[in-house]
């Protein structure tokens, strides 16, 4: 009686799906081959455009980051310039003149301005004499028996002081730590 539409003709496109879809049915042999030979070179350009500025993107950020670096070693050596001055000025001092006293005040002068500039750098120096020994901090180099339970894996003694670089371990101290365990 009444016959009900194909549901696969109901979903057929009316319009071609690609633009090209004509001349690649109608005359393959004369249009759709140019036409895709000029698909493909404008690809091929694009890829080309796409990866020299990549390669030009990766030369430009590396040249950036070195510049960077750079600058901020010569910065941060701007910053020691003073103490080199002091050095360079007690070297070119009369050793005739210059009493043992100027030497010793003249080198604690320096090793302030120093450490000042330094810390205004970032670096912190670590400071582990009575502390809990703490391997990410310190380096045990030497162990010795507590004179108190307490004292066990406690510093007692730091031979070469430790450094962090904005909040990063850069020495560890080398230090004697109080140890029931590791003495024998």
């Amino acid at each position: 009686m009444f016959e009900t539409p194909d549901p696969i003709d109901a979903e057929l496109p009316t319009e071609p799906v690609h633009p090209e879809a004509d001349l690649i049915g109608a005359d393959e042999d004369t249009t759709a081959v140019p036409v895709l030979e000029r698909a493909l070179a404008d690809s091929e350009e694009r890829f080309l455009r796409l990866a020299a500025e990549y390669d030009n993107y990766r030369r430009r950020t590396t040249r950036e980051k070195t510049e960077a670096f750079d600058r901020g070693a010569a910065s941060f050596a701007e910053r020691l310039l003073d103490v080199l001055d002091d050095v360079d000025r007690l070297a070119a001092s009369d050793p005739a003149t210059t009493t043992a006293e100027t030497f010793r005040s003249a080198f604690d002068l320096f090793s302030k301005k120093l450490r000042k500039d330094l810390e205004a750098a970032g670096l912190e120096r670590i400071e582990p004499m009575g502390v809990p020994f703490d391997p990410t901090l310190h380096d045990a180099v030497a162990v010795v028996a507590p004179e108190t339970p307490e004292q066990d894996h406690t510093v007692k003694q730091t031979f070469q002081a430790g450094y962090r670089y904005k909040g990063t371990v850069i020495r560890a101290a080398r230090v004697q730590v109080y140890s029931e365990q590791g003495v024998a």
